[in-house]
């Protein structure tokens, strides 16, 4: 079994319940209320900034060129690629380049940014691969997903996201970020590889409570 295989396994029952959330029921039909995807759409923008960044920060620590240039690819298919869609999605709902630069994130957005910063920070290049590979494989589940059972008709307002997520560039930037997971565990000793999991556990969590997050309007309280 690959690598990454155990690590699927290992969040099966977070990544299963992805799937089922009212969000992602919401972008299947067609049905999730414009306020809530507005909001994912801002506290993901602001998310995939720091998300790009990690990329960033774990390039600099490589120490090979072939890595860096791997890191090199992902961040940019972030920026240029993934992050597109959330200026397209933005420009037809009316937010603005200043509205965007004036958001706050959100308490489960900051709490998930702040895990990744630390992660790049203080452990391996191998287990900030770990924490970072959640978000990118996991979109391109559930893209891949919603492409096969979802409504995809121009009658869902949610086409282009499912049809990005879903997408041959998609599944490059998936692919790389495995090719990566799986190099970095095969030098990795066993604490090392506990240390991945561990990291990739806690992502995947994060994962669901974005989704949670959007779906709830979720706000600070204090």
């Amino acid at each position: 079994m690959s690598f990454c295989a155990q690590l699927r396994e290992e969040a099966r029952e977070i990544w299963d319940g992805w799937h089922q959330h009212p969000f992602i029921a919401g972008i299947r039909d067609g049905s999730l209320e414009r306020e809530k995807f507005i909001y994912w759409i801002k506290q993901d923008y602001l998310y995939l900034q720091d998300y790009a960044r990690i990329f960033a920060l774990a390039g600099a620590k490589a120490s090979r060129l072939e890595d860096m240039q791997s890191f090199a690819r992902l961040m940019d298919g972030i920026l240029n690629t993934e992050m597109s869609l959330h200026r397209s999605y933005c420009a037809q709902f009316g937010i603005t380049a200043q509205e965007l630069e004036t958001l706050d994130k959100s308490p489960t957005c900051q709490g998930y940014t702040d895990f990744l910063v630390r992660t790049a920070a203080l452990e391996t290049v191998g287990v900030t691969v770990a924490a970072l590979l959640p978000c990118i494989w996991g979109f391109y589940e559930i893209g891949t997903r919603l492409q096969e059972v979802g409504d995809t008709s121009p009658d869902n307002p949610y086409r282009d996201w499912i049809a990005m997520y879903s997408s041959a560039e998609f599944a490059q930037l998936s692919q790389w970020s495995k090719e990566l997971m799986e190099r970095y565990a095969r030098e990795a000793g066993s604490g090392e590889r506990e240390q991945m999991k561990k990291a990739f556990v806690i992502s995947s969590k994060y994962e669901a409570l974005f989704w949670e997050m959007a779906h709830t309007l979720e706000e600070w309280k204090y």
